[in-house]
């Protein structure tokens, strides 16, 4: 069988918050990553929907005060 070529290593489109963001997995299965943990949960609290949060009356309250 004929090997494959490698591909080059492109760097996906990101949001440029997360611009240089990096995750491995090494063999032991330990994920590490460029970014640390406390400002990827930033990102996500700012950017992502909570399903379970919608419906809570004292979330509008919570944003303001971290803004």
């Amino acid at each position: 069988m004929a090997k494959k070529p490698k591909k080059k290593e492109e760097n996906p489109k990101v949001n440029p918050d997360l611009d240089g963001f990096k995750m491995n997995i090494n063999s032991f299965g330990e994920i590490s990553s460029s970014f640390p943990i406390d400002k990827i949960n930033e990102f996500l609290n700012k950017n992502v929907d909570d399903k379970k949060l919608r419906d809570r009356e004292d979330l509008d309250k919570i944003k303001k005060k971290k803004d």
